[in-house]
């Protein structure tokens, strides 16, 4: 900040609340958001987060609010290394199914619980709480160093996929398989083990509700990466 007064949660919603159109509403709405929502374009939200850069207590607040736009906020806003396994917790209990797969899970994987967090979630008797697991993994893998990554342990956890995924539930069948997408994308001794896990799952169905989304078929996905000479590339943050 530049000796502004920090802006307040109220003051953001009241902002972001005149910036939402009925038309981005319906969209997101088709992608399972439900309860309060403006229909703010993330780009509008994006220049907020130019404004505000990292504001731990904000983005407890903005969450707090329930509103889905400042949800999605907060998870830009979050400084990741403040937050705590409670914290990660009452964001993953709240949120509905994008916000589970990208924020939750994109916050969880810049903190330092990632991996412990993640695992406790995959094992949830909850949807999304089990989904926003696996998407956490997923994102954790993209721009954690090969290094620090415990190889041992993803490949087990590409068998239990391998074993689990088909009778898994929707949302987190559909992290699940972006799992094995993204540590053939982005581990690179792992790569030929997922597409071999790729090839043994085959095909799998998420129901995508009524939008034109479509489930990728994992081994042609780390193929693409791999022709593209990007398989091992990191990601500098899981936030997009």
């Amino acid at each position: 900040m530049t000796g502004e007064k920090p802006m307040t949660a109220k003051e953001i919603l009241d902002e972001i609340k005149s910036l939402g159109s009925e038309g981005y509403r319906k969209i997101l709405a088709n992608h399972g958001v439900d309860g309060p929502c403006y229909g703010v374009k993330v780009d509008e939200l994006k220049k907020i987060q130019k404004r505000v850069k990292m504001d731990y207590r904000l983005a407890l607040d903005l969450y707090d609010s329930g509103v889905y736009d400042a949800m999605y906020l907060a998870g830009l806003v979050a400084d990741d290394a403040k937050m705590t396994k409670e914290d990660l917790q009452r964001w993953a209990d709240k949120a509905n199914a994008p916000l589970a797969s990208s924020t939750v899970a994109w916050v969880a994987a810049g903190s330092p619980h990632a991996m412990e967090v993640a695992l406790k979630w995959i094992d949830s008797p909850k949807e999304l709480v089990a989904a926003a697991g696996w998407a956490t993994l997923g994102s954790l893998v993209s721009i954690k160093p090969d290094a620090e990554l415990d190889q041992g342990q993803l490949k087990r956890l590409l068998e239990r996929v391998q074993k689990t995924i088909h009778a898994a539930p929707n949302a987190a069948r559909k992290q699940m398989n972006r799992f094995v997408i993204a540590v053939g994308t982005y581990v690179a001794p792992l790569s030929k083990l997922a597409v071999q896990v790729g090839e043994k799952i085959g095909p799998v169905t998420v129901d995508v509700g009524n939008t034109a989304c479509k489930v990728p078929f994992a081994p042609e996905y780390i193929q693409k990466a791999e022709k593209k000479g990007a398989i091992g590339k990191k990601r500098k943050s899981a936030k997009c």
